[in-house]
């Protein structure tokens, strides 16, 4: 049997936009979008045009999109570029308790070269609720809403004091909500809309300081490295026009999904925490911890029962080490798994995932002892 797929937040399953297009694609953008050829011309063509519906999607001007390999390259990027970019006036960066693993080792990188971190503390929502330390920052980085546990973050509020340069994580957000305005750069990531794998973007406002901290590279966009995947762009473009022309009314039916899950798994689980806000989150995305279970065996055995879900840290499961996200919030760590609705998971497939959990947690309950 298919097993149901609740892990979108790693990632979507290829959307058909983005399946048919990269077929198409790949017969004709194989060459060096560089050269000036006629088969270069129309790889060049090709990536021009995805950057414009990249643009167009994302609320951005087409010259503010760079290509990268990934989300996790788009964001070492942007915040390691506007950290140099700030230099001579600041070498601090204030970033959210609940950031990404991506942008906690940017941070560690940058701390290992001499530059300082500070850690911005969250409510048990997983929400920055403090104003920003009184002194000199180069940079801030909070991410759009939260990969974990799906609440969305003050940015524009945050962004909003001074002319410090503000560093936004939209990879969990970007098609499924409006991007809040106010940041100076942000990265997004094809594979968590449905676009192919190894596609990211920098999005970088016109007169951000930001200046490249990696080696450069003579490709059409300076900001960039290597040779641009042409036929994934594409593809990653398609997918991301065609889940922008659905997302509210596919933002609506989640929505409502979800908070069913909500609701019955603190109604027919004992012990449960159901956290990140019940509100102001993202569409399509709970966590919620079971005491005196542990999670990678509540992963294990829905897996068993054909329930594809995550556990742990969302980046950090695979080292069982505690959710550095969860631990923030100060809510439970142990026992805790992630669901994530696809494009198309119905009311059929909740349904089932609800009506086998509390026997899932009951059995596991009893092999522990308890």
């Amino acid at each position: 049997m298919k097993p149901r797929y609740f892990d979108a937040a790693s990632s979507e399953p290829l959307h058909p936009a983005a399946r048919e297009t990269l077929l198409a694609a790949l017969e004709h953008g194989y060459a060096d979008p560089r050269r000036l050829h006629d088969p270069a011309r129309n790889a060049r063509l090709m990536l021009e045009n995805a950057r414009e519906v990249f643009a167009s999607c994302l609320g951005v001007r087409a010259d503010e999109v760079t290509f990268t390999p990934s989300g996790t390259h788009a964001v070492h990027l942007g915040v390691l570029g506007l950290l140099a970019g700030r230099a001579r006036t600041s070498n601090v960066l204030a970033r959210s308790a609940v950031e990404h693993s991506s942008v906690v080792h940017a941070g560690n990188w940058h701390a290992a070269r001499g530059g300082e971190v500070v850690e911005l503390p969250v409510d048990i929502t997983g929400r920055v609720t403090v104003d920003l330390p009184d002194r000199e920052l180069a940079a801030i980085a909070l991410q759009a809403a939260n990969h974990e546990v799906g609440t969305l973050q003050p940015v524009a509020e945050m962004a909003a004091p001074g002319d410090v340069p503000l560093f936004m994580d939209a990879c969990a957000a970007a098609g499924r909500i409006d991007l809040p305005q106010g940041w100076s750069a942000a990265a997004v990531s094809a594979h968590k809309w449905g676009g192919p794998a190894g596609v990211g973007a920098l999005l970088l406002r016109k007169g951000a300081r930001w200046r490249n901290p990696f080696p450069g590279d003579d490709r059409v966009d300076e900001r960039g490295t290597g040779f641009e995947n042409v036929p994934a762009a594409l593809a990653a473009a398609a997918a991301l026009q065609a889940v922008s022309a659905e997302r509210d009314e596919l933002a609506a039916r989640q929505h409502g999904l979800i908070e069913e899950i909500r609701n019955e798994v603190a109604r027919t689980v004992p012990d449960v925490e159901v956290v990140g806000d019940a509100e102001r989150r993202l569409p399509h995305l709970v966590t919620f911890s079971c005491l005196y279970v542990d999670g990678e065996a509540l992963v294990s055995e829905l897996n068993r029962r054909g329930f594809a879900i995550a556990s742990g840290s969302a980046c950090t499961a695979s080292t069982l080490e505690p959710s550095h996200v969860l631990a923030a919030m100060g809510v439970l760590t142990h026992g805790n798994v992630r669901l994530s609705l696809t494009h198309d998971a119905s009311a059929e497939d909740v349904r089932a995932f609800l009506a086998e959990l509390p026997d899932v947690v009951r059995r596991l309950r009893e092999e522990a002892g308890l």
